[in-house]
């Protein structure tokens, strides 16, 4: 089939042709921007779940359906070893000088702005990452002690104030939110149960991977109340066929049934691996409707090698031959989660001997703990991918 026609989308946040079993989040945060735009109470939302159930596709659809609400957005992604002011100072400075048109000369907007250069000149003192930039002036005796939570806490006050005075509201969507330091993580949480107390339209969408929840707890012991937590998950058959299909149709092609249930089978109705899938039985079909014989003898090969070359590489080629050593441990016992004696056990160690190699890939975003003393994959089917890269696994290889 033509493949300038193919209308899937594998990417890293690239959005699909069809975002579907994803409408109850989509509605549940509109109603929550709503309610907190007309000064009414509503929990942030941090939207959970593994690598590749399109956590990023869906922040950037909420993103999207704010601003048509004429509702002031910052997007980002936290990466590691980036400190939480020099993150968000950057975004804020943009954020307020759209409230400071809004405002048309309001004074409320031009204070936040000088309150960001206090909040500037006080972080970069404790944190070498936050640049200094245009010359913004301070507002004296406003998020300029040097003290995170104080100031940031007084920073989005200001910020979610000059948005009240404009009828409108602010909103921090970030992804990636593991990768924050736990102090920092306490630090905008106070901030934002300060303004959630004062009903001030500012809040967060967020999303993380499976510790991102127990992250927060740990930080916060209130985070549970003041934060909505969104599982997201794989798609059901039914969903996952209308991801395939419906893209499909808009270009009059089809499938077979058989071979929609060979690429559920084999994607688990992960939306990432779904688009991967779709794409290449796309390309191996020669006419619609697209057959399980597409699927089964040429389309898997195709996309199983690419997300080999790309997916599941990038995330191998960021681990010490100690931490490979350890999930290949993971996989040879197979899917889904492994008591960490278990993993130990397979490696010919004890479980505190093991303990940092565990504790380094949790940070890094490679494993997660679902329960305590269980230790699963933050990215679904890795245990396969790492059996096919190492398929002659000794332990004892290369010492310990």
């Amino acid at each position: 089939m033509d493949p300038r026609q193919n209308p899937y989308a594998p990417g890293a946040g690239t959005p699909p042709p069809e975002l579907a079993g994803r409408e109850d989040v989509i509605e549940k945060a509109s109603i929550a921007l709503d309610r907190i735009r007309a000064g009414r109470s509503a929990r942030s939302l941090l939207i959970v779940g593994l690598r590749g159930v399109g956590k990023t596709v869906l922040l950037n659809r909420l993103n999207q359906d704010a601003e048509v609400k004429g509702i002031t957005t910052l997007i980002l992604e936290a990466p590691e070893r980036k400190s939480l002011p020099a993150l968000l100072a950057p975004a804020l400075r943009t954020a307020i000088l759209k409230l400071d048109r809004l405002a048309a000369g309001g004074e409320l907007a031009k204070k936040a702005l000088r309150g960001l250069g206090s909040f500037i000149q006080a972080m970069k003192v404790k944190y070498a990452d936050v640049e200094v930039g245009l010359d913004l002036g301070i507002e004296p005796g406003l998020a300029d002690t040097g003290d995170l939570d104080a100031d940031l806490t007084a920073l989005l006050r200001a910020v979610g104030e000059a948005a009240k005075d404009r009828d409108t509201a602010v909103v921090l969507f970030i992804d990636e939110l593991q990768y924050v330091e736990e102090n920092e993580l306490a630090a905008l949480i106070t901030a934002l149960h300060r303004c959630s107390q004062l009903q001030l339209p500012i809040t967060l969408i967020g999303a993380g991977l499976p510790q991102l929840a127990g992250q927060m707890g740990n930080a916060k012991s209130y985070a549970e109340r003041l934060f909505e937590f969104v599982p997201l998950d794989a798609l059901s058959e039914e969903e996952a066929r209308a991801a395939l299909l419906e893209p499909a149709e808009k270009e009059n092609a089809s499938y077979e049934p058989a071979a929609l249930e060979s690429i559920f089978r084999k994607t688990r109705g992960y939306p990432y691996f779904l688009q991967e899938w779709g794409k290449h039985a796309w390309d191996c079909a020669d006419s619609s409707p697209i057959r399980a014989e597409d699927v089964d003898n040429c389309a898997t090969d195709r996309a199983i090698a690419e997300l080999d070359r790309s997916f599941f590489r990038v995330r191998m080629d960021r681990l010490t031959p100690a931490e490979r050593k350890y999930v290949r441990a993971m996989a040879e016992l197979g899917a889904g989660s492994h008591r960490s004696g278990g993993i130990s056990k397979v490696l010919g160690k004890s479980v505190n001997a093991v303990a940092p190699i565990r504790s380094s890939l949790i940070r890094k975003g490679m494993i997660y703990s679902p329960s305590h003393g269980d230790t699963a994959f933050t990215v679904p089917l890795f245990d396969e991918f790492l059996k096919r890269q190492m398929p002659n696994f000794d332990p004892l290889e290369g010492g310990a």
